[in-house]
């Protein structure tokens, strides 16, 4: 994980547990090469063969324009790549009775109760999802579900020692048995990449989608020792699919960001 985090984030200071999930700063420096050859292994931990995506918009700025066209936005581009060749390419990672399939939005949530006001632990967020799981503010969570929590523009994510738009644009990870990915509204630089914000959403997005399918417990599903998950050896290189800006993602059949 050293090397890992020297080749790819030197500027930042992550544990070992926080490099594994986090969608990393774009850098305008060119990429330094990986520490190995990429290869993901599978180390046998659960899989979302057929992903159940459901977007919370937390904070209030989500409710009226120009969030509420955004987050509309963000669900279209969610309802067109489940189904589309992005997720048909993650087949090659299927395993003995779990085979990834096409997925889907099964809904979406704006939730104005308790916004953070300036910034929000990933202690904090945990807490409130399953508060929300538990008062069925939410849909309860199913082998496949995967909560994609969206922060109000301007509120700043913390996850462990890192800050977003310092260190990261975007994590995901799970608590027990819930999967869960927060993105923190690109406001910076780093996080934009020179990208409009949707754009910039949409790649990040991608990028989190592809490592919850293949590795939802961060380490436990496909992943590699020395350049991280499936979107880890691609940060920051995109094509289109569906008309959306995605990330391109490590294919180990290929052998390279596809």
């Amino acid at each position: 994980m050293a090397t890992k985090k020297t080749a790819k984030a030197q500027h930042h200071s992550y544990s070992a547990h926080e490099y594994i999930k986090v969608v990393p700063l774009h850098s305008p420096e060119p990429a330094l090469a990986a520490a190995a050859m990429p290869h993901l292994v599978y180390s046998g931990g659960p899989l979302l063969t057929s992903v159940q995506v459901y977007t919370i918009f937390w904070g209030k700025k989500w409710s009226a324009e120009p969030g509420a066209g955004m987050a509309t936005k963000l669900n279209a581009f969610y309802k067109a790549i489940l189904g589309s060749p992005l997720i048909d390419q993650l087949a090659e990672y299927s395993v003995p009775g779990k085979s990834i399939t096409h997925g889907s939005l099964v809904g979406s949530k704006v939730i104005t109760a308790n916004p953070p006001a300036a910034s929000v632990t990933d202690t904090s967020i945990r807490t409130q999802l399953n508060a929300w799981i538990s008062a069925r503010t939410v849909p309860a969570t199913t082998a496949n579900t995967l909560y994609f929590i969206y922060l109000d523009p301007g509120i700043v994510s913390i996850m462990g020692g890192s800050k977003s738009c310092s260190s990261y644009c975007g994590y995901h990870d799970a608590v027990g048995k819930v999967y869960y990915a927060v993105m923190p509204y690109p406001s910076c630089s780093g996080c934009l990449g020179g990208l409009a914000a949707f754009d910039a959403l949409t790649g990040t997005s991608s990028h989190e989608l592809c490592e919850a399918i293949t590795d939802p417990v961060p380490g436990g599903g496909w992943y590699d020792s020395q350049n991280g998950e499936i979107g880890d050896i691609c940060a920051w290189r995109f094509k289109q699919v569906a008309g959306y800006n995605v990330q391109l993602e490590w294919s180990n059949a290929q052998n390279q960001c596809v």
